[in-house]
């Protein structure tokens, strides 16, 4: 099984394809933190899909379990909390983005398994492949593709595909 692979440069390599992506403005680091916009290095798993049903006429196609988003859903960042770094429903007390966004870069949402067995609280939250800007202007720490872009690597890759990030 090939690996999703993602270069400090801004490429995702996978299946024979190289793609343009946006990585996390603080760079790519192994010393991830909380708050610091950086990608994490390393190799992770792909968790869910997460899709907006108003933005897309179906479901995508991919072997990973998919979920409808729901304008209610949002992402736990407060490391203080036991929710830390897990889907919470709004309102949410705590600090969280909010998943449902009025830009498009939410509207396809994968969670990498990064800090979540079990979170460690500071290590960061929040890492995902979705979206990326129009001009792949940096993101907060994740990894953006465009629509049509990440619509394809997860057609092609197997349950199991891990995405790994390299300096």
């Amino acid at each position: 099984m090939e690996n999703i692979e993602v270069s400090g440069s801004g490429s995702l390599t996978f299946m024979g394809k190289t793609y343009r992506c946006a990585l996390g403005k603080g760079g790519v680091r192994e010393d991830k933190r909380e708050g610091d916009g950086a990608t994490p290095v390393g190799c992770f798993a792909v968790r869910k899909v997460y899709y907006r049903p108003d933005k897309f006429m179906a479901a995508p196609q991919t072997a990973f379990p998919v979920q409808v988003l729901s304008p209610d859903d949002g992402w736990a960042d407060d490391d203080k909390l036991p929710e830390y770094n897990t889907l919470v429903k709004l309102p949410y007390a705590g600090s969280h983005e909010k998943l449902w966004r009025d830009d498009h870069l939410y509207d396809l949402i994968v969670v990498l398994g990064y800090n979540d067995q079990p979170p460690v609280p500071g290590k960061g939250s929040a890492v995902f492949m979705h979206l990326a800007r129009e001009a792949f202007t940096p993101t907060a720490g994740c990894v953006a593709l465009s629509r049509e872009d990440l619509l394809d690597v997860l057609r092609a890759a197997e349950a199991g595909t891990q995405v790994c990030v390299r300096p």
